[in-house]
């Protein structure tokens, strides 16, 4: 399970360093692609082929779902780490996701997400407001 924060830099090459608690979960492989609320997700190649399949279940009548599995796949790359744990980002996803020379690697149970650091932070604090949590457990049992 990927649980926390943390703070990485990205260096030159465009290589960000994954958290170490996270790596041993990313070894058999990983894909790195576009997700939601404009970030980018890391997941493991086992949880990245759960999903793929759960999508190439939908059905191909339904826009939404067309668009959403052009938007994951096309932005997607298997990444691989280096000896010191790091995952080059390519550019295009660097910009997409506003990454500079900081990023936020967050734990979001079956995968990690990269946040450029002023957007996870506006998002973080709206996410924690009181009557957001509150809102957003409506209705799901908790």
């Amino acid at each position: 399970m990927f649980t926390g924060e943390y703070r990485h830099t990205v260096d030159d090459k465009g290589r960000v360093a994954v958290p170490s608690k996270f790596r041993a979960q990313l070894d058999a492989g990983a894909f790195v692609s576009r997700w939601m609320d404009s970030c980018l997700a890391i997941f493991p190649k086992v949880e990245w082929e759960s999903l793929a399949a759960r999508i190439a279940g939908l059905p191909v009548s339904d826009a939404n779902a067309r668009e959403f599995g052009r938007f994951l796949f096309s932005g997607a790359f298997e990444a691989e780490m280096d000896r010191q744990g790091r995952v080059v980002v390519p550019a295009y996803l660097r910009e997409w996701a506003g990454l500079a020379a900081d990023a936020v690697i967050v734990g979001a149970r079956d995968h990690a997400e990269i946040w450029a650091p002023a957007r996870w932070e506006s998002y973080r604090k709206a996410m924690e407001a009181p009557d957001a949590i509150a809102q957003h457990l409506t209705g799901l049992g908790i």
